[in-house]
């Protein structure tokens, strides 16, 4: 098994797209934006990866430019910077992101709280979180799951900062780290928690489902929303047929997914690739809790002095895309 930094910018060249399109005897829309879209290299980001690479956006006339990172803060930041015009993360990034770059969700796309875990090696006989008290773990800080284990899991299991070492590291890194030995236990998602459990390298100590269902949103920036709203309201058709096909076929799906890992230097059986796939859910949508769960994240992280101000909901989410995305 090689673990890769899969860090670098990853860019599609859109003479492809255009051609694809021409074979499917679709006519794109002048109107229409070239999307810079910014994912995770982790599960939470194959979705959109396979939305790049399902045919769906040539289908609904849109053409893009993908930008590849370790996790959705980065994407965050880069919206910030505004080089990305399109990019998904959890709830304390949506947060962040909008009090620092007035960032916008256009939709919850997924819950991934089944695929985050806290493992630990299983040569080390660990089975419980307050366990980790005095011992290495791998924790991608500033991310949404980082956030997340050390505001909520650790200190809900009586950890608090400085009780355990945490090891700031991609998640991409973390099996490679654990199967060296140089970290005791890691907090991170899939495909490396199934990786890490198949080699044989780690136990689950607890995953996030029981914590924090965990949405992911797709964000947007306002001057990308501004610029093209029928973009947007394209692009979010092609992302209702994604979840179509996360439900229905799922063979084009673990086939597009297993070939990006493939790709990348991983070795995954058929099982462990479903295993990890099975842990997303697909639900691009508006649930009436979405709101009173972001505003709980923003109090945490206002309490923290890592936001200046709660967001105005009513400005941070722009639910009406997707119903028209819908009608």
């Amino acid at each position: 098994m090689t673990i890769s930094a899969m860090t670098r910018r990853t860019t599609l060249a859109l003479g492809g797209g255009a051609a694809l399109a021409a074979g499917l005897g679709i006519r794109p829309s002048l109107a229409l934006e070239t999307v810079r879209q910014g994912y995770q290299t982790n599960m939470w980001g194959m979705p959109t990866y396979y939305l790049l690479k399902s045919g769906l956006m040539e289908k609904h006339g849109l053409k893009y430019e993908e930008f590849a990172v370790p996790s959705g803060n980065v994407t965050m930041q880069q919206q910030v910077a505004r080089q990305v015009d399109l990019g998904t993360y959890a709830g304390p990034t949506v947060a962040i992101g909008h009090d620092k770059g007035g960032l916008i969700a256009i939709a919850m796309i997924e819950y991934v709280g089944k695929t985050a875990r806290v493992t630990a090696r299983k040569d080390l006989g660990i089975t419980k979180v307050e366990q980790l008290k005095g011992l290495k773990v791998a924790n991608q800080s500033g991310s949404s799951t980082g956030n997340i284990f050390v505001d909520q899991i650790a200190k809900g299991a009586g950890l608090n900062k400085g009780d355990y070492q945490e090891i700031r590291m991609d998640v991409n890194n973390m099996v490679s780290a654990m199967a060296a030995k140089t970290v005791d236990a890691m907090v991170t998602v899939e495909p490396y928690n199934a990786i890490a459990e198949a080699e044989g390298l780690a136990v689950t100590l607890v995953d996030f489902y029981s914590f924090d269902k965990m949405p992911v949103f797709m964000m947007a920036t306002p001057e990308f929303i501004q610029k093209s709203p029928d973009t947007i309201v394209a692009y979010l058709k092609a992302w209702l047929e994604v979840a179509k096909d996360f439900k229905d076929n799922s063979a084009k799906v673990t086939q597009v997914i297993g070939d990006f890992y493939k790709s990348k230097g991983y070795t995954m059986s058929p099982d462990v690739l479903k295993t990890a796939i099975s842990r997303v859910e697909v639900q691009p949508g508006w649930p009436a809790d979405i709101k009173p769960y972001l505003q709980k994240h923003a109090e945490i992280l206002l309490s923290e002095k890592k936001i200046a101000a709660i967001p105005d909901w009513s400005k941070a989410l722009r639910t009406d895309f997707l119903a028209k995305a819908g009608a």
